[in-house]
């Protein structure tokens, strides 16, 4: 059987770099590394993890916790997560919470603490100070996404901020009676999404000198499901009908664009609908949305936290903002009456 030794003697190094150029832990030349890992590859050598991590205190394996893997958003992050870790190398080893708050608690304070994870990437989870240091206070360095964490790096949008962007596009539009989708308030345990955005809404009608009707304003679940039953509700009344939906997901939007559909109401020429995320969905069907890339916020988090595990001192209590972009297309238009 090849150990490491035979790679050492085919390349003419040291065992320990051999063990350097294959696990990428320390400081290994680049011609040095390309012939170690020619002689690994004519000798058909495969380093065994075990072995690995006891060298290296490393486990090579990264926590992921989302709160469910249903949703498109979460799904596309945790899709950029998965590539980028296993191109670095690593493995990832999945939590998806499906919103039950006792497997979230049990995740936080068990299974990350005793599973083999050199770090934590949550999702659109709001760690307490107490449930964060638990983390660092072993060596789980944590890069989040979705919203700041104190003590913590993490990527996010500014939901206020994409929320009065969309609704502005509205107003620019011409506009004056504008409807809202968002989601459950009263449900919201992190970061607080849902209000937030309705906030951005509101203010950006009330920086126009718009009223925010409150029978305009509905709750659903972020499903396509959701936002075409809200929506039948919302376009059913043709003497008291808004021109125009802003819906706080891309797949509630996609819902809005069914029921108008399905009412025989025309869009944009009837009424204007718009949403957030950049779901792929949204090209084919002429969707105008607030893209928020969470594919490239799933790389950056990876691409950080291989860093921090690199030099842990350069981790920070930081939030970086997340690249967003309004995306215009034929879902919204000036209103004909």
């Amino acid at each position: 059987m090849v150990g490491i030794r035979d790679v050492a003697h085919r390349a003419g190094v040291s065992t320990a770099t051999v063990s350097r150029a294959l696990s990428g832990n320390g400081r290994v030349s680049v011609g040095t590394r390309t012939r170690v890992l020619e002689a690994a590859s004519e000798l058909g050598f495969v380093a065994s993890s075990t072995a690995s991590s006891l060298a290296s205190g490393r486990h090579r394996n990264i926590g992921v916790v989302v709160p469910s893997v249903a949703r498109w958003y979460y799904s596309q992050i945790v899709d950029s997560v998965a590539a980028a870790l296993l191109q670095a190398g690593y493995d990832l080893t999945l939590y998806n919470l499906n919103d039950d708050a006792a497997l979230r608690e049990s995740v936080l304070s068990e299974f990350l603490l005793r599973q083999r994870c050199d770090g934590v990437i949550p999702v659109s989870l709001e760690l307490g100070r107490d449930e964060l240091d638990q983390l660092l206070s072993v060596g789980k360095p944590v890069v989040g996404i979705g919203g700041p964490l104190p003590g913590a790096e993490t990527y996010s949008v500014d939901d206020h901020e994409i929320a009065a962007l969309a609704t502005e596009h509205l107003i620019r539009l011409g506009h004056r009676r504008i409807a809202h989708i968002g989601g459950f308030e009263l449900a919201e345990k992190d970061f607080r999404i849902a209000g937030t955005r309705r906030h951005g809404y509101e203010a950006a009608l009330a920086g126009a000198g718009l009223e925010a009707r409150r029978s305009w304003q509905v709750a659903a679940d972020f499903t396509i499901q959701s936002g075409m039953a809200e929506a039948r509700q919302l376009l059913g009344h043709p003497h008291d009908r808004p021109t125009a939906v802003f819906c706080t997901s891309d797949e509630m939007a996609i819902g809005a664009l069914l029921a108008a559909r399905e009412l025989g109401l025309r869009v944009p020429d009837d009424v204007s609908i718009i949403g957030i995320d950049g779901h792929e969905l949204g090209e084919a069907l002429g969707l105008t949305t607030v893209a928020q890339f969470p594919q490239e916020q799933g790389r950056r988090a990876v691409e950080r936290l291989l860093q921090v595990l690199q030099d842990p001192s350069t981790l920070r209590s930081v939030n970086h903002p997340a690249r967003t972009a309004l995306v215009v297309r034929a879902s919204t238009a000036a209103p004909t009456v």
